[in-house]
C-alpha cells in the first residue's frame, strides 16, 4: 500500500484483502498506516498459505526502495488504487 504521493509504502499480511483495505482506507486502526495517510493498494499477491506470505512480507521489507519500485511497477506502472478498480 502506499499513500497519496506514493512517497511511503506499507507492506503487510492479511487474510481477508477486502477488509483490510477497508480498515486502512477508514483509519479504523491507529499504527504507522493512520500516521502516514496509506490507504492506496498499489500492489497484492496470493499466497497458498499464511507461513509463505509471513516469509514473502519479510522479504519485501527487507528490499530497497528502488525494488518495491520496481515490483509494484511491475504489476501497476501508474500506481492506480488497485482497489478502486475491483469495487
Amino acid at each position: 500500500m502506499a499513500n497519496k504521493n506514493n512517497n511511503v509504502i506499507y507492506t503487510g499480511v492479511t487474510n481477508d484483502l477486502k477488509r483490510r483495505v477497508a480498515e486502512h482506507k477508514n483509519k479504523i486502526n491507529d499504527g504507522f498506516t493512520k500516521k502516514y495517510n496509506v490507504d492506496k493498494l498499489v500492489f497484492y499477491e496470493k499466497t497458498g498459505n499464511v507461513m509463505t506470505a509471513i516469509l514473502r512480507e519479510k522479504q519485501i521489507k527487507s528490499w530497497s526502495r528502488k525494488k518495491k519500485n520496481d515490483l509494484i511497477e511491475s504489476m501497476n506502472p501508474k500506481w492506480a488504487d488497485l482497489a478502486l478498480s475491483s469495487e
